[in-house]
């Protein structure tokens, strides 16, 4: 209980900006919790796709490969469906290419889709710590300007200790949502390095299976 009372004397004696700070700080980590079971789950599911599907694009099995993607609704699928569909109509790998950097472009901001307003609310709970001291700071000195001599040194070191805690709060919220901001945006990385190295992939599979027939006829001219 000591530890509680500790905790709500200091909220307490912040004054009205510590409410503020607090929902800010509540916001960034309920956005943090958000993001962080969405990416956990497009992870999960990218990875145990792409370990059924590799061996199916290694045999050259693409009919079996676009109907594994189009039946599927993971991140990955989403991205090789699209080239292995224009795979099923076109030789050059270019086109391919192509169509999978337009989905491409359409994931990435999915999956960095509000990460950006963690690092925000961390500046602006420092902020709004900084301003609730300014003002405490003025209001302090207003108030020790009308008190008596014998009462102002202690009016002013309670004033100034109470003002200081918006300041503290502000920065127990910040560092955690900052943290928690560069998890999150190196999470969505990894996950667009691990998408860009299957398409990747993909495409050297598929250039490889166009190459065989035209190297095997070649052999059968030149016997």
């Amino acid at each position: 209980m000591g530890l509680i009372n500790t905790i709500a004397n200091f909220f307490h004696d912040g004054g009205f900006w510590m409410y503020p700070i607090l929902l800010v700080g509540a916001t960034g980590f309920a956005i943090g919790i958000e993001r962080f079971i969405k990416l956990a789950r497009v992870e999960i599911a990218n990875r145990k796709m792409w370990d059924q599907l590799h061996p199916v694009l290694y045999k050259g099995d693409f009919d079996k490969a676009r109907e594994m993607t189009r039946s599927d609704k993971s991140t990955i699928s989403q991205l090789l469906m699209m080239g292995l569909e224009r795979q099923g109509t076109v030789r050059r790998r270019e086109d391919i290419e192509i169509v999978m950097e337009e989905e491409m472009m359409g994931i990435i901001p999915q999956l960095e889709k509000r990460t950006a307003y963690i690092s925000l609310f961390a500046n602006l709970s420092t902020l709004l710590g900084l301003l609730g001291t300014i003002i405490g700071l003025i209001q302090a000195f207003q108030a020790v300007a009308n008190a008596a001599a014998s009462e102002k040194a202690a009016l002013l070191s309670a004033s100034i200790s109470e003002a200081m805690n918006c300041t503290a709060f502000g920065l127990i919220v910040a560092i955690p949502l900052l943290v928690v901001s560069l998890f999150l945006t190196t999470k969505a990385g990894n996950i667009i390095d691990s998408l860009e190295m299957a398409s990747l992939k993909t495409l050297n599979i598929i250039s490889f299976a166009q190459m065989r027939p035209q190297q095997a006829a070649d052999h059968g001219e030149k016997a």
